[in-house]
């Protein structure tokens, strides 16, 4: 189906008398009313669209569905395009250390809590945010087709001093510099040191180090491992991020996408991310992140999150030599475990990974590593069509 996503190519896909279906989203078509009527739709949809009373009825009666926002809904039913940090941020104010309260993503929090997580008592804001994830999604797709998607994974909870944090943050540097576009689950902790340095691959290694060790300051009597919780958690970064804006040119370079929820919305997403593609669905969150990152995940120190990734990709990776067909080529992908003594001492599932692996594909991809060089190399050496499924 085709995609119209600018008013020049709605224009012109009107004008040739709709020739074919297409998705038109995102699009405000008020003004073009009168060539609206002039046509069916059958088997189009509108998705997001601005549209008069009119046009929308016109259509829903001549073939075509029209999926509007609404005013009483407070987060759009359906985007064309992913969220950037100054639109979830917006509203923000530096001064006040509730700042983050005033902001566009909190207040989509607060409906989410206040709604009921889960919303069972109401069709209409279940549907609503099955709406919006499935847009997330396909947002998500167009923007990654054709790049090497590289997941960090790892604990929300890891301070900014932690040493893992700056090798993290230098891996994806490095990473993003050779072309591989870094995700992550866009919270805070090993998920910001991803973004950070995506965000910096266009800057010294210094500035990289002097940024991390600004933000590293925290209140007095603030609570270990909880430094997300910091009331000015997020102004450091914010200042960071004025003080050192991306190279003007570099910003694709620069690029990187967080992948949070709202389910896990008292923690504020990293605003070191480009993009954010933000879910209320977890479920579709976790299983979507972990399936885009064709080239790679790194799994850093992290807990039972990161855990229950380490297992999501490990299922993936064991079941995509059986799970095929002719028509869709499915790849076995590096799953890194990073940092010897976590993942064989305090979280001990490097033996187990192993004999859950033993003899299958996938143990040929199995690591675990220390230096951060040796990721860097076995991630640039993958290649996928060798690990991939039909072949």
């Amino acid at each position: 189906m085709k995609e119209i996503e600018t008013i020049q190519d709605f224009n012109n896909w009107i004008q040739q008398g709709v020739p074919h279906e297409a998705a038109v989203k995102g699009l405000d078509l008020k003004l073009f009313e009168n060539n609206i009527l002039k046509h069916n739709f059958n088997g189009c949809l509108f998705l997001g669209c601005d549209l008069n009373n009119h046009s929308a009825g016109y259509i829903s009666c001549n073939g075509g569905m029209v999926i509007s926002n609404r005013d009483d809904i407070i987060f759009e039913l359906h985007r064309s395009k992913l969220y950037s940090p100054m639109e979830l941020f917006k509203g923000f104010d530096i001064h006040n250390k509730n700042g983050y309260h005033s902001t566009y993503d909190y207040k989509i929090y607060k409906d989410y809590v206040d709604a009921g997580m889960d919303a069972s008592n109401s069709i209409l804001v279940t549907l609503s945010r099955r709406l919006h994830d499935h847009s997330i999604t396909d947002a998500l797709q167009e923007i990654i087709s054709g790049r090497k998607v590289v997941a960090i994974m790892g604990g929300h909870s890891m301070e900014r001093k932690n040493p893992y944090y700056l090798i993290i943050a230098k891996i994806a540097r490095t990473l993003t510099q050779k072309g591989f576009l870094m995700v992550s689950g866009g919270g805070p902790g090993a998920m910001e040191a991803t973004h950070v340095g995506a965000y910096f691959a266009h800057r010294s290694e210094k500035e990289l180090e002097q940024a991390i060790t600004e933000m590293q300051v925290r209140p007095l009597n603030a609570v270990a491992n909880k430094e997300y919780a910091d009331k000015d958690w997020l102004h450091r970064a914010w200042k960071v991020l004025e003080k050192y804006p991306i190279p003007k040119g570099k910003e694709k370079k620069s690029m990187s996408i967080g992948i949070p929820t709202w389910l896990y919305g008292h923690e504020p997403p990293t605003i070191f991310a480009t993009h954010i593609a933000k879910y209320f669905a977890n479920s579709v969150r976790e299983d979507g992140l972990v399936t885009i990152a064709k080239h790679g995940i790194i799994f850093a120190p992290g807990s039972a999150g990161t855990t229950q990734e380490i297992f999501q990709d490990c299922t993936q990776n064991h079941y995509a030599p059986y799970n095929t067909i002719e028509s869709v080529k499915k790849f076995i992908s590096p799953m890194i475990l990073f940092g010897v003594d976590h993942w064989t001492k305090k979280r001990p599932l490097w033996d187990f990974m192993q004999e859950i692996s033993k003899d299958q594909p996938c143990a040929k991809l199995l690591y675990l590593i220390e230096d951060k060089n040796e990721v860097i190399n076995l991630l640039e050496s993958y290649d996928p069509d060798e690990y991939s499924f039909p072949r």
